[in-house]
């Protein structure tokens, strides 16, 4: 054994000690600890954790703790600097960290090698550009090595969403200054990225420690992006005044454009991006922090490593090349576990422009980026639980149906049947001998005889053209949500093909219940907003709408949300209704609404304020209505009044309960209307359960049905609580 292990055995033992001592934590979380005792003992170690996890602790404190200096290598001299600062603040040495790069001179290089020599420096942060340089190589083999550390380890690989070639010669770098073990750090890695990472830094033997993707305090939606988006994102902020937020764009010029027009609406925003000068960056960055500006308007360059944990909403003007690259960005919302909202605008055309990019790139590089567009494509275009999809995308399954916190979720789309849908496409699969991705699978169940196909003389098959009676976009869901349940896989090493899982091939011969989910329909011509979407809102009105609802509530002794909910007052601060006629057209209000006695107040308050400030309105405000849902409505509605048993109206419509429950909660919650269904919960549960529940929700300030799922989930089942609210919603709101 080294000299030193039993120095290494007594500090493992204290590394709650050393955790206190350093960084002022009682408490390690997740896996740290683990993985410090991993790289304490010399090993090589692989971490995957998500934004926020903690992932600088584990190379931090061991360096702090061991002989010799440790190497960080990380991308960006501004991660540099504030991490260097960081453990400057907790040190009682000067020089414990250090950052060697491109932006120190001559006297400032010299004195970062002095206090190596003499064993002050533990940390020496340095981009991988810097660190094969032969002076810096020659330099560091003259000094005790603890360990390297490789952060934002995804660029290492081609497959990442961040690729940088520079870091392809860390290894061969690390071989030329001397052995020492390793630990790879991302936040981001799919199962192809993680293989290609221990391949290139030649540590396929590393331990890997792999925290959970799941951020529970994310709240994921996806908008249309339409002509009217730089009102939409003003709109958006102004809801929200005050919280910290950044915007990715993918270009310089739209960063500059959106900053200037954010400026112009009085919201404090800076723009960020490679083409302005260290300084300008610098100080922007240390505005955002110091909450002297509340937006930064960005490329993807700003944000990692950035340790600012009230991020509260990010947003992506432009649609992300990869789901990696989205989902790191979006974890720099919420760190401290608080509200984050992620909001990405999409457009297909956005989608076109991304592929013309790439034109002149090498074929393999172009292959590459349209896969990884692909997969970023069908999250913006599902239906399904976002967060279930994410979390697929990174190798993690996510049991919940509904995770009650992203768009899909709150707003669920109406299933279809797919059993024989995936028969289908999972026959087909084996027909091209499961070698082939899903845009070729999806074109030979729909009979298109394209080039590739005739040179494979696919179209003689059997399955050919078996699915071409079908809707031609019910294919990518049903394949989605077929990887999703694992039905499908997609091979790791030839990325996308498509095989035939152990539970698919068990499908085939005995198939089952397989609801799908449409996706959502991104039309480039539509230029409206999404259904109950404002694109004007006057947030003045909105404002004295808000406090009028705040008397009424006082007023009645009840929750704000059952006077309006707040998707009505954003639609009466953008529509202007001047009479209860009008007011019924706004989501959420019903004729019951409108025969209380605060509605005539409310439009008699819309109707002055528009008159003093000579607002123009809408002279033809529509009410959304829709034939079939609206048939589908009135049959529920008769049925209750006849008592019959809402599983009984479930089984009648064809329509599972879950289905059912969604529309009474649009009957009572976005229509405004009454109903009774006392007599079916008085025979379901126990009366003492109705009434605790009923006065949870009297006693909240907002419709939080999570809140009453985490309070009642236990003992009654999320259905019951469902059935619940909407009672007291009808009882109290209409």
């Amino acid at each position: 054994m080294k000299e030193g292990t039993k120095d290494k055995k007594t500090v493992t033992s204290n590394l709650t000690e050393a955790l206190k001592h350093y960084f002022g934590f009682d408490t390690f979380k997740g896996d740290q600890e683990a993985i410090i005792r991993n790289v304490l003992d010399g090993n090589n170690t692989f971490v995957l954790m998500p934004t926020g996890g903690g992932k600088s602790l584990c190379y931090q404190l061991p360096s702090l703790l061991m002989d010799g200096v440790a190497i960080v290598i990380s991308p960006l001299i501004a991660l540099m600097k504030n991490q260097v600062d960081f453990i400057t603040h907790l040190s009682e040495h000067e020089g414990t960290a250090h950052f060697l790069n491109s932006s120190l001179n001559k006297g400032a290089i010299d004195q970062v090698k002095d206090d190596i020599r003499n064993g002050r420096t533990k940390l020496l942060y340095v981009a991988p550009e810097s660190l094969t340089k032969d002076e810096n190589v020659e330099f560091l083999r003259s000094v005790k090595i603890s360990f390297y550390a490789i952060d934002e380890a995804h660029c290492i690989s081609e497959w990442g969403h961040d690729f940088r070639p520079e870091y392809r010669n860390i290894r061969p770098t690390i071989n030329r200054i001397g052995s020492a073990p390793v630990i790879a750090l991302t936040a981001t890695a799919t199962d192809k990225v993680r293989s290609d990472i221990k391949k290139s830094l030649g540590i396929v033997d590393a331990q890997e420690f792999k925290s959970s993707f799941n951020r529970p305090n994310l709240y994921y939606e996806v908008r249309p992006k339409t002509k009217d988006i730089d009102k939409d994102i003003v709109r958006f902020i102004k809801q929200h005044p005050g919280k910290s937020g950044i915007i990715y764009c993918l270009s310089r010029k739209q960063v500059e454009d959106l900053a200037e027009v954010l400026r112009a609406n009085d919201i404090k925003a800076q723009c960020y991006h490679a083409g302005l000068d260290s300084a300008t960056r610098t100080q922007t960055q240390d505005d955002f922090l110091m909450e002297r500006i509340d937006v930064i308007v960005a490329t993807i360059a700003f944000g990692m490593g950035i340790d600012k944990p009230d991020v509260r909403f990010v947003i992506h003007y432009d649609i992300p090349k990869s789901l990696e690259g989205y989902y790191q960005e979006t974890g720099r919302a919420g760190r401290d576990g608080g509200e984050g909202i992620c909001l990405a605008f999409y457009s297909y055309k956005d989608l076109q422009k991304l592929e013309k990019f790439m034109e002149g790139k090498p074929v393999a590089e172009q292959d590459i980026g349209r896969q990884l567009l692909q997969e970023t494509a069908a999250y913006a275009e599902t239906s399904v639980c976002r967060r279930k999809m994410l979390l697929h995308y990174f190798g993690e399954e996510y049991l919940p149906d509904n995770c009650h916190n992203c768009d899909n979720c709150l707003h669920p789309s109406k299933k279809v049947e797919g059993r024989d849908l995936l028969v289908t496409v999972l026959k087909a699969v084996l027909a091209l001998k499961e070698n082939f991705r899903s845009d070729y699978v999806i074109d030979f169940i729909t009979g298109h005889e394209t080039d590739e196909i005739l040179a494979h003389k696919h179209q003689e098959l059997d399955e050919f053209g078996s699915g071409e009676d079908e809707d031609q976009k019910i294919w990518n869901p049903v394949i989605r949500q077929a990887l999703i349940t694992g039905y499908l896989k997609k091979e790791v090493e030839n990325y996308g093909l498509l095989k035939v899982t152990a539970s698919g091939k068990r499908f085939i011969k005995s198939p089952k219940a397989f609801p799908v989910v449409k996706d959502h329909d991104f039309n480039d011509d539509d230029e409206s907003m999404p259904e109950g979407g404002t694109s004007a809102l006057d947030p003045t009105l909105s404002a004295m709408l808000h406090d009028l609802r705040r008397k009424w509530s006082r007023k009645l002794e009840r929750p704000p949300y059952v006077i309006f909910q707040d998707v009505s007052l954003e639609q009466m601060a953008t529509e202007y209704p001047v009479t209860l006629e009008e007011l019924k057209g706004i989501q959420g209000v019903g004729d019951g609404k409108t025969r209380q006695p605060y509605a005539k107040e409310f439009v008699d308050l819309i109707k002055r304020y528009c008159d003093e400030n000579e607002i123009e309105r809408q002279a033809d405000l529509r009410v959304r209505t829709r034939a079939k849902d609206s048939m589908r409505k009135l049959k529920i509605l008769q049925n209750i009044d006849r008592r019959i048993a809402l599983d009984d109206i479930a089984n009648a419509l064809g329509i599972d309960f879950e289905e059912l429950l969604d529309e009474l909660e649009g009957i009572v919650l976005y229509s405004g209307n009454k109903i009774n269904i006392d007599y079916f919960l008085n025979d379901l549960m126990d009366p003492e359960d109705i009434r605790d529940i009923y006065n949870f929700f009297k006693e909240q300030d907002k419709d939080d049905l999570q809140a009453a799922y985490d309070e009642f989930g236990d003992d009654i089942s999320e259905d019951e609580i469902r059935l619940v609210r909407i009672k007291f919603i009808s009882d109290m709101a209409n």
